[in-house]
């Protein structure tokens, strides 16, 4: 009996024991699953990411944000400048025309070129050394274009004209007949004017010319003309090309001028010449009048 107490003595004592060692172990068990916990919760929340501080300014706030123009309406995109239009200058043609309505005649002349009509015509026309050269009078000049006298620099050139005259107390044959320009009285004696004795024929476009050359002189000047004549409209049309120089014996040292030279710029003038008909009535056609109709006598009713 008193070993089965002592048995039971014991085995509380080892009961005892156990039960202490357990409770130690399961306590150190539960602090190592808190630490591990806490570690784990530690770690975790070092990998989340922090929320930025309201404190803290962001560095891109900083650049200005790219606006795409493709958002913007289309009136507040800026419209490229337009480059103002270039002023063109105009040149003025250099030539002029001349034109005379009543006699139908008109001519091409360079500008710079100066031109004489009506009275001074005339008057540059009877102060020259070759007057005209109809075979009788009632010549009228109506234009004479002269050239520069600057056109022939170093040379005894001294003027260059292109004549325009009309006569019409001429008939077609006599038209075509020239006259020997006669020296003007007041002229030395040992000066006079000669002609070509024969006439040539010169087409010019649609126009039959007849054309003679007369050279005259006076002291030390000399001058060289060419005439053309051409019928039309009633009347006889005479152009005249002539060239003036200072002639030999002058004191200068200047080259005589070529005259064909001259000739052929006035040439260019006589080139471009055309008569149309002058004065012609205008015709205007009327649609003829119709014939008034008769009307019938009403018939009477047979009684």
């Amino acid at each position: 009996m008193a070993h089965i107490n002592r048995f039971h003595s014991v085995s509380r004592i080892v009961g005892t024991h156990n039960s202490i060692a357990w409770e130690k172990n399961a306590s150190t068990l539960l602090f190592a699953a808190l630490l591990v916990v806490c570690s784990i919760t530690v770690g975790c929340s070092k990998d989340r990411p922090q929320p930025a501080s309201s404190n803290q300014i962001p560095t891109t706030q900083s650049a200005n944000p790219a606006v795409s123009t493709d958002l913007l309406p289309a009136s507040s995109v800026p419209e490229p400048a337009k480059k103002a239009p270039k002023k063109v200058a105009r040149k003025r043609p250099s030539t002029v025309t001349y034109s005379d309505k009543t006699y139908g005649v008109s001519f091409e002349y360079p500008r710079k070129y100066a031109l004489e009509t009506g009275d001074a015509a005339n008057e540059q026309i009877s102060s020259g050394l070759v007057p005209m050269d109809f075979t009788q009078p009632g010549g009228t000049a109506l234009a004479a274009v002269s050239l520069p006298a600057t056109s022939f620099p170093g040379t005894d050139f001294e003027w260059g004209v292109f004549n325009v005259s009309v006569n019409k107390n001429l008939s077609a044959e006599d038209c075509g007949k020239f006259s020997v320009p006669q020296p003007d009285p007041k002229t030395p004696a040992d000066s006079g004017t000669r002609a070509n004795a024969a006439s040539s024929k010169l087409m010019l476009g649609e126009l039959e010319l007849q054309s003679t050359e007369a050279v005259a002189a006076e002291g030390s000047k000399e001058s060289d003309a060419k005439y053309f004549h051409v019928f039309k409209n009633g009347a006889c049309y005479e152009f005249a090309l002539k060239v003036g120089t200072i002639g030999g014996g002058t004191e200068t040292a200047t080259k005589h001028v070529d005259h064909g030279k001259v000739f052929s710029r006035l040439e260019k003038i006589l080139a471009t010449v055309k008569i149309t008909p002058a004065g012609a009535p205008e015709v205007v056609a009327s649609a003829p009048q119709e014939a008034p109709k008769e009307t019938a006598a009403p018939e009477t009713p047979a009684q």
